[in-house]
């Protein structure tokens, strides 16, 4: 018996697409900046190289299936996939459309709409537009739930009392959010479905009510700001940063020191589910406009990951969630597969935490 469902979060970013190739150039995917990476200043932990699956491709079945092995084996119950959706148009999508069409791998899994614009970000800067995210209407809002339907109908699709859970990245982002899921419940109960469980994702620190986007849970993502904060230790990078004048703003933290706000202290009053960090680096995305969460190892983690399986030991046990994030976030050193250094540790924390008898 499982202390939680430990759901993590997927990227689907490790395939070549005609937008990465105009954006990034030609064969783009999260490889090329994990595998690109150079340490910052000493003992910085770079490049991160994966170890069991290698450098896979997610066009490839096998590469997709051998990433469900791996995660059934460690307890988590499944994936949930970032999907993309601009106006009807879909990017990043060819993972999770031959997942449902093929019928596999035969591990649960949910989505999660990743609703806000791209732009040159992962490069340090935001100063190009990619695609700006633009809600048409209600017209729109019909087709991306008639769309979503045939997830939602998929036998492994993850569900709380009956009802497919869907995550939304950033609800205020959408204009008349609770009338949108009010009108998604109607189409859900002309379709058949018992209902939706529809989760507002929160980035911060304050708890944000679910109810007041017209959702039934909350998941709250910590995550330090980039304060420039660098430890004295390291004084050349600190008088490269001074010398560069504000131009950059990389920020450097001590995981251990700052675990204990990855956390609640306790739930609020309405339903939250933890979302627990196991690392965080993306210097490889953002060079010296990045965010290190320096020092993270397995044993770390474990303190994280059992403090965020006890906030849920007094849900239902359906809603007894924690999400991990993230499964394989290469580019931003967040991730629980195998890599060089840890290997299956972060993964043999997570079956662990969920088996400890309490």
């Amino acid at each position: 018996m499982s202390n939680a469902r430990a759901i993590a979060f997927h990227l689907p970013q490790y395939h070549p697409t005609p937008e990465n190739d105009e954006w990034w150039g030609k064969g783009f995917t999260e490889w090329t900046n994990t595998a690109k990476a150079k340490p910052l200043y000493p003992g910085h932990y770079q490049p991160h190289l994966p170890a069991d699956l290698g450098y896979y491709d997610l066009r490839l079945p096998e590469a997709r299936h051998a990433q469900a092995e791996l995660a059934r084996a460690y307890g988590i119950e499944g994936f949930c996939y970032y999907h993309y959706w601009f106006g009807g148009r879909r990017i990043l999508e060819r993972p999770v459309n031959e997942i449902i069409a093929s019928g596999e791998p035969d591990l649960p899994f949910c989505l999660c709409w990743a609703n806000h614009s791209w732009s040159n970000i992962w490069q340090g800067v935001a100063d190009r537009m990619l695609i700006e995210q633009t809600y048409p209407g209600m017209e729109d809002h019909r087709r991306h739930f008639e769309w979503l339907l045939a997830a939602f109908n998929d036998p492994r699709y993850i569900r709380v009392d009956g009802k497919p859970m869907f995550l939304i990245y950033n609800p205020p982002d959408i204009p008349d959010v609770a009338q949108v899921m009010d009108y998604w419940r109607q189409l859900a109960a002309q379709s058949g479905l018992p209902g939706l469980h529809l989760v507002a994702v929160n980035y911060l620190g304050s708890p944000v009510d679910p109810s007041s986007f017209g959702m039934d849970a909350s998941t709250w993502q910590p995550l330090p700001s980039k304060s420039g904060s660098i430890p004295w230790r390291y004084p050349a990078l600190k008088a490269r940063m001074r010398m560069a004048r504000g131009k950059y703003k990389l920020t450097v933290l001590d995981y251990e020191r700052i675990m204990s706000g990855l956390t609640r202290s306790r739930l609020p009053d309405f339903v939250e589910y933890p979302t627990v960090l196991p690392n965080w680096d993306n210097t490889p995305r953002s060079g010296l406009n990045g965010l290190v969460l320096h020092g993270s190892t397995p044993a770390l983690f474990k303190t994280v990951l059992r403090r965020g399986v006890d906030l849920v030991q007094e849900y239902p046990s359906e809603q007894r969630i924690v999400f991990i994030k993230a499964w394989n976030e290469w580019a931003e050193g967040n991730y629980l597969e195998p890599d060089q250094r840890f290997g299956h540790g972060y993964l043999s924390v997570v079956r662990d935490v969920l088996t400890e008898q309490r």
